[in-house]
């Protein structure tokens, strides 16, 4: 950690992207710097999912002037995540390797659960310590973070499809206001809570809302005489009704909203009405901290060793019964052979700590499959480990781990996937090779192996002698070179003595 004076997060959320810089003292952060810019990506989808050009331009000129404040930042430092918007369109992945080119930064695209998670840890961050159960309310752009929570630790988290840009343009595209559309959008954002309302329901003794919609909406209220603070049932029925005699989004002259929150403004008091309704809310705070917040102290966690993904990997290995003395086995040998090769690989100590940290994962969390079925169980486990909520883990981060488990064993014929001589090849490698030694499940002494990796082969050292004690693992190291052989890698054994093929 003393590596690290300074954190950055970046929030590339439905509505506006947001930058926080924060300096780090022990383990407190402090922020330095904080940017916002409304972009509207949600704006941007149209009916083929796709986000158009104008949205993808604004996007990026954001996104470029928060790479000057990011410059010299390790990449170590930051982290950049997408949220509802980028999980729906379909071009996506384009446009996030345009976004990643400018920015300077890889983006991750989190899922709503996880983005609820690191909502709740800034908000938690934001507030007085407290000894009662909260739910969180947060709503962006393109979804509603719902989260319930007790001190700094998030217990019930869910998204849902609502957002005031969505709502805003659905219902009211034309700007009007009228009983029948605003009433049309409280129902369906209230239909859309009904599905978790059972579950939260008698849960939570206080309820606080985050980011740009609870904050605009509970100064309108304080603003306007409505709430003494906060949101209140009361200052929103008030609110509510001088939307109607107003008629029109651009006739609504309220102290409390800047221009650029007009165009959502609408959309946001009705999801938030159908919320307090569904879920019988009377009074909301709002807080300071949200999503980017949450990021930073997330981040802050990995470097103090308090990496949720790691506490995440424990839970999903108990929760499928992995072995964990089988585990124990193939991380280690795994690990051993990974550090080997990471001079070879030509990677700085950053990049290569976070190989080592997925390649431990993945080796922690190879047997989970087994809680399906023994055939073809590296599938079963990839398909588990893809599709499972992860927190801690963006969609990219569990595409990985899926990845690893699923090459584990069995057939090369994903290789084409995966460039070759880079570090997941090695990783691919490494992995399989470590499975494939600690096949007997015993605490037998391994031999002395070295590995030597390059963009065309890979050479595997071991003594002659242990290959003719242990011929199983000579016939299946030979199945191994012949498969590697028809993915045109070549996958070579050597007496270690004499460095010789054998």
């Amino acid at each position: 950690m003393n590596e690290y004076t300074t954190l950055a997060a970046v929030d590339l959320g439905s509505n506006s992207f947001k930058l926080q810089v924060a300096r780090i003292v022990e383990d407190q952060l402090y922020p330095l710097d904080a940017l916002k810019e409304p972009v509207r990506l949600t704006a941007g989808i149209g009916a083929d999912k796709r986000l158009d050009g104008a949205s993808q331009t604004r996007a990026l000129a954001c996104l470029g002037r928060f790479s000057e404040r990011l410059r010299g930042l390790p990449q170590a430092a930051v982290r950049c995540v997408g949220t509802s918007a980028l999980r729906v369109a379909e071009n996506s992945e384009e446009f996030l390797q345009l976004a990643e080119a400018t920015l300077g930064y890889p983006i991750e695209i989190i899922a709503g659960r996880e983005e609820a998670r690191l909502i709740y840890i800034g908000v938690a961050h934001s507030l007085p310590a407290a000894e009662h159960p909260r739910l969180i309310i947060d709503i962006g752009g393109g979804s509603t973070e719902c989260v319930i929570g007790h001190a700094m630790t998030p217990q019930v988290m869910e998204s849902l499809p609502l957002g005031c840009v969505h709502f805003s343009q659905r219902f009211f595209a034309d700007g009007q206001i009228t009983r029948q559309n605003l009433g049309q959008a409280e129902i369906v954002a209230r239909s859309q809570a009904q599905s978790i309302a059972i579950s939260y329901s008698d849960k939570w003794t206080e309820a606080v809302g985050s980011s740009g919609t609870a904050r605009v909406i509970s100064d309108v209220l304080v603003q306007n005489g409505w709430a003494e603070q906060g949101i209140t049932r009361d200052g929103l029925a008030r609110l509510r009704e001088t939307m109607l005699q107003a008629g029109h989004i651009n006739r609504l002259d309220l102290a409390g909203i800047k221009s650029d929150r007009k165009p959502v403004f609408t959309g946001g008091v009705a999801v938030m009405t159908g919320l307090f309704d569904e879920f019988g809310i009377e009074r909301m705070t709002v807080a300071d901290g949200a999503l980017r917040e949450g990021v930073l102290y997330d981040l802050l966690g990995r470097f103090h060793h308090h990496d949720m993904r790691s506490a995440t990997v424990s839970q999903f290995a108990r929760r499928y019964h992995v072995d964990s003395r089988q585990a124990r086995r193939v991380a280690d040998l795994a690990l051993a052979l990974f550090r080997q090769v990471m001079h070879q690989l030509g990677t700085d100590a950053s990049v290569s700590q976070e190989c080592l940290n997925y390649l431990q994962w993945a080796a922690q969390l190879h047997e989970v499959g087994l809680s399906i079925a023994h055939s073809g169980y590296h599938k079963h486990g990839a398909y588990i480990l893809a599709h499972a909520d992860m927190p801690g883990f963006s969609q990219k981060d569990q595409a990985r781990v899926a990845m690893l488990v699923r090459m584990q064993r069995g057939s090369l014929d994903k290789m084409s996937d995966v460039p070759r001589g880079g570090i997941s090849h090695a990783m691919i490698i490494i992995l399989r090779l470590a499975v494939l030694f600690c096949r007997s499940r015993s605490n037998r002494s391994m031999p002395e192996l070295r590995l030597l990796f390059d963009s065309e082969s890979c050479a595997l050292h071991l003594a002659r002698t242990w290959l003719e004690a242990n011929p199983l693992t000579a016939a299946a190291l030979g199945e191994e070179s012949r498969l590697w052989k028809h993915t045109g890698y070549r996958l070579s054994l050597h007496a270690l003595d004499a460095g010789i093929a054998i």
